[in-house]
């Protein structure tokens, strides 16, 4: 049987993310609850990592260790692939003993070459163009705290990177509207803009883009990898900082979400992180509830 692979959001369908919404919400208070669930007791993830990670290595390894399972930490230094092995190879061998593959890496095509030789399912745990686990936690976490995003109207404030990419694709599977507010020069994928034209708008100042949102999302300037760009990202990105008077232009009931790790000051101040209508923690939690239920789906 050809395994389910999720590498963006677009791997599922509308209805099954949702699906994933409520039975990540469920399985929250099933563990706050102190109930055992071991769905994938015997099963173990092996994950991959050539960036590195707090959130996403204690989520899916805490996640695969509630779910009965296991994790399996893998990094370049660790493994022939840092010594050259082709991916094809390095799929075939761990898809024969493990029941997941977890990557977290840079180019996209080498999460895409991974699911093509893989006997089992592959998850993208971040590339430079996607970020699909995150969207999980951010859509459960709006869910939680008001209802349906559906119709409503998200702004994207910043770098048009993986996040904002992914965020794209979120419009046309949540069904809401992207605003997305970035310097020129630092804008997503053309053809990504292009295809989402009914529900995607780049306007350019992020005050105005700001204007009755419901949710308003940020990231660093400079993503794992741009270091040496951070002083000339700096500079760029000086008015895309998410802040009181930003946020002011928003619907009183607007939340704010970062996927972290955030740098006050920079693209968002720390009155804002620390606010009520801050959801960043709640955000954070849920990478492993949200993870949880589609590890269960795909390999229970």
């Amino acid at each position: 049987m050809t395994p389910h692979h999720f590498l963006t959001l677009n791997d599922l369908s509308s209805d099954q993310l949702q699906q994933l919404i409520e039975r990540g919400i469920e399985l929250k208070k099933m563990q706050k609850a102190g109930e055992i669930h071991e769905p994938l007791k015997n099963k173990t993830l092996a994950m991959l990592f050539e960036k590195s990670s707090t959130r996403t290595r204690i989520s899916f390894e805490i996640g695969m260790t509630q779910l009965g399972g296991h994790a399996l930490f893998l990094s370049p230094k660790s493994t022939q692939l840092g010594r050259g092995e082709p991916i094809e190879d390095s799929a075939r061998v761990i898809s024969s003993m493990a029941d997941g593959i977890m990557v977290r890496t840079f180019a996209h095509e080498i999460v895409e070459k991974m699911a093509e030789h893989s006997q089992v399912p592959v998850i993208n745990a971040l590339t430079d163009d996607y970020h699909p686990c995150q969207l999980l936690a951010d859509m459960q976490t709006y869910y939680e705290h008001r209802g349906a995003i559906t119709d409503k109207t998200v702004l994207w404030v910043g770098d048009g990177n993986n996040m904002c990419q992914s965020y794209i694709n979120a419009a046309k599977q949540y069904n809401f509207k992207l605003r997305i507010s970035t310097p020129e020069g630092y804008d997503p994928k053309t053809e990504l803009l292009d295809a989402h034209k009914d529900r995607v708008e780049l306007i350019r100042d992020p005050m105005a883009a700001a204007e009755n949102v419901d949710l308003v999302v940020t990231d660093v300037w400079a993503s794992m990898g741009q270091e040496e760009e951070q002083k000339k990202r700096e500079r760029a990105f000086q008015a895309y900082q998410v802040n009181s008077e930003l946020m002011a232009q928003a619907d009183p009931e607007a939340l704010f979400m970062h996927c972290l790790p955030a740098h006050r000051g920079e693209e968002v101040s720390a009155e804002i992180m620390d606010a009520k209508d801050s959801v960043v923690w709640d955000e954070a939690e849920n990478r492993l509830h949200a993870q949880k239920a589609l590890l269960e789906k795909l390999m229970a």
